[in-house]
Order: C-alpha cells, then sequence, then structure tokens
C-alpha cells in the first residue's frame, strides 16, 4: 500500500517534494503505526466489503476496520461474523487470482466484542486470516489482558503477525475520580505486549454517551470539556517519548449538510488562490466541502495533530483524502526536521530555519523531528508552496 495511489505519476511528481513510500502488515511497528491514517469502519453485515476492496471502490482507502460491535445489532452477531469469514475468504481468493495486488490491499483490522471472538474467527478463516493485520479491542480495560495473550499465542504459530489496538472508551477512565489510577494500570498492562500494540485509540462516542452528550457539527471534540479533559490525560500517559505510543483520534460522525449555526471553519483565502493545472477551481472545493461538513473535521484533525495525535477513525469514504492530505508533511517543517536530526551532534544548540522565520531548538525539538520524518515515510512531503488543497479536486464531494 502506499498513500495516494491514485495519482498519475505526473501529479505525484508536481505535489511531492517527497513522495510517500510503500508499507503493508509486515512494515516494522514504529513505521506501520503513524501508517492508518483514515481507518474507515465498515459494519461487519456488509455484503459488499470484498468488491469494494479489490474493485477499489473507495479511493486512497489505506486502513479499514471489519465492525463486530456496535456498528451492528445485537442478534446479528452470528451473521456478521460468517460475512466476515466469507468477505476475508473472497478477498484472498482474489489476492490469489491476480485481481488485486498486495501491494494495494490496505490494513484490514476486525474490532471484536470479546477475545474468544477472535480464536473463532482466525480458526475458521484459516489461512485466510493471513491478510488480517490485526483486531480492535473495545471498552478496554487494566482487566483486558487476555485480548493480548491470545495475539501472542496467534502470532507464536504461523498465522501472524497479527496487532492489537485497544481503544479507552470505559467509565473508568473518564470518570475522574478514577481516571488516572485507571489509565496508569491500562499502561502498565499494555508495556508488557508493546511490541503487538499498534495504535491506542479513543473512544469518544462512548465517553461522550455517558453524559447523554453528541457534540455538533459546528464543534469538535476538543470543545466538549469533559473529553477534552480526558483526551489530554490519555495523551499525558501514552504520548511522553518513553512511551512511544501512537495515540489515533476518535470519530467524526457528520457527513452530510446540516443547518449551520457557526461560522465556516475553513479561510476562503487559501482555497481563493487555489487553481492546479487541470484549472481546478479552489472556491469550488471549499463549497463542496462545507456542504458535507468536512470543515468541522478538518479543523478537528488539525486540532488532533497539534495535540501529538496521528490517524482518525472514519465513517464515510468522503473523510479519507481530506484527512490524509492532512497527514502530509509541509516542505518548511520537513526541512526543519531534517536540520534538528542533521545538527544533533551536540555542536550547537539552535539553528535558524531554512525559511529565516524561526529558530529550531536541537534538544526540545529533536523527538518533534523524528515524527515528522515518520510522517514523511508514509504520507510524503509537500513541494513548496502545495499543502492539502492540492489533493482535493473538485469532483471528489459530488
Amino acid at each position: 500500500m502506499r498513500y495516494f495511489n491514485y495519482l498519475s505519476k505526473e501529479n505525484i511528481e508536481s505535489t511531492f517534494f517527497k513522495a510517500p513510500e510503500s508499507f503493508d502488515k509486515n512494515t516494522p511497528r514504529d513505521i506501520l503505526s503513524y501508517a492508518l491514517g483514515a481507518t474507515l469502519y465498515m459494519p461487519g453485515t456488509r455484503e459488499t466489503i470484498a468488491s469494494d476492496i479489490v474493485s477499489k471502490k473507495n479511493s486512497g482507502l489505506a486502513s479499514t476496520v471489519f465492525c463486530l460491535e456496535d456498528s451492528i445489532g445485537d442478534s446479528e452477531v452470528h451473521a456478521a461474523e460468517q460475512n466476515i469469514i466469507t468477505q476475508v475468504t473472497k478477498i484472498n481468493l482474489a489476492l490469489s487470482h491476480q485481481e488485486i495486488d498486495f501491494a494495494d490491499l490496505p490494513l484490514i483490522f476486525i474490532r471484536v466484542r470479546n477475545p474468544e471472538q477472535i480464536l473463532r474467527l482466525t480458526e475458521e478463516m484459516g489461512a485466510c486470516a493471513k491478510i488480517i493485520t490485526g483486531f480492535i479491542f473495545p471498552k478496554f480495560t487494566s482487566a483486558s489482558y487476555k485480548y493480548f495473550e491470545i495475539i501472542k499465542s496467534l502470532n507464536a504459530q504461523v498465522t501472524g503477525p497479527f496487532y492489537g489496538m485497544p481503544i479507552i472508551e470505559s467509565p473508568e477512565v473518564i470518570y475522574r475520580e478514577s481516571r488516572v489510577k485507571e489509565l496508569m494500570e491500562i499502561k502498565q498492562l499494555i508495556d508488557s505486549f508493546q511490541d503487538l500494540v499498534l495504535n491506542v485509540r479513543i473512544g469518544a462516542t462512548d465517553f461522550s454517551g455517558l453524559f447523554g452528550i453528541r457534540r455538533g457539527p459546528d464543534v469538535t471534540i476538543y470543545d466538549i470539556m469533559v473529553i477534552r479533559d480526558c483526551i489530554s490525560d490519555i495523551v499525558n500517559i501514552f504520548g511522553r517519548i518513553e512511551s512511544d505510543y501512537v495515540v489515533s483520534g476518535p470519530v467524526w460522525e457528520y457527513f452530510a449538510n446540516v443547518e449551520r449555526v457557526l461560522k465556516p471553519q475553513l479561510r476562503r483565502s487559501p482555497f481563493e488562490e487555489f487553481h492546479d493545472n487541470s484549472g481546478c477551481n479552489g472556491t469550488k472545493i471549499r463549497s463542496q466541502l462545507l456542504n458535507k461538513y468536512v470543515d468541522g473535521l478538518i479543523r478537528e484533525v488539525i486540532l488532533d495533530k497539534e495535540n501529538g495525535i496521528i490517524g482518525k477513525t472514519i465513517i464515510h469514504p468522503s473523510h479519507i483524502i481530506p484527512v490524509q492530505a492532512l497527514y502530509v508533511v509541509g516542505h518548511e517543517e520537513y526541512l526543519d526536521a531534517v536540520s534538528i536530526i542533521k545538527n544533533s551532534d551536540g555542536l550547537q544548540g539552535v539553528v535558524k530555519s531554512h525559511y529565516t522565520n524561526k529558530m529550531n531548538e536541537i534538544k526540545p525539538h529533536y523527538r518533534w523531528a523524528q515524527k515528522i520524518l515518520l510522517r514523511a515515510k508514509n504520507y510524503g512531503v509537500f513541494n513548496e508552496q502545495h499543502n492539502f488543497i492540492s489533493l482535493l479536486t473538485e469532483d471528489t464531494y459530488v
């Protein structure tokens, strides 16, 4: 898989200073953990999962989740399990018949309801389970050790490798009186299985439900104070340098126009100034983003990044390209990162940036620079004067 692989060679060269690199489930964990991008959830009952993936219906899709939890009814679990087994078998058959290349296969995860479901699914999938990258553990707590024990045992066999991704969304974490203790105990648990943890994910919808809250399309999750405070503590504990975990952001729920109360969250000027070689109109792109309520998503992803969060759960294909476009590293920040790493030999403490608009302090910015270079591997680096608008087209939201 390679981000923006739907672009022509000419478009890649004109847009990117450094093109995205390829990755797959066998890519080293430290690189792969930054590669999930916009992770599209699909209900386990959907009967077109395999055909959608093989036909590349969703342009730019790089990671997806087949969901057996909240997206399906309790009475649908068995049918959804059987459907997922069928869909995985079809995808594997398509690979063997060369209807799709392994290089074009998105990272595939399954969100399960309990640890036993992992064993049941992998047993029935047999050799086809090899196309699965990992499993997602909902409502993860400090008592959920069995999930990782099962993943570890499967990886000891020939079936894997599999990763696990815990979703932090339990009452013990959102309630203030138990939060820090529970988070520290969760961290102690996953530290013992660190090589199996690809991401730590945040379940803000479940958190909100415990308070009868649902954020509106005019605000981001960071405007909901009780959720913002909890996210702050999650990042504080799992995002530290010594922790080495990638924390992924919560889902954005809106994908169609609804009544707007506040002003749109996209400035006009960057779009008005944008026209690509094909005559693509930036103003029209902005209008389409607003009509699909993607402007709120864009603002939330920007705030995710500013808070050290990379990766976004999505529930609609229209979110794929804008989210992943926002993860591309800017030309200026890439040159800053390269300079910081290059000058980390202890001979100097601060250097002027290539753009001569800031000072780069080597020690405080070193870990930031490392993360920028990891993002650059997966998502690439824009050419000078290019930004995320360069990857949007007028027909993206038709």
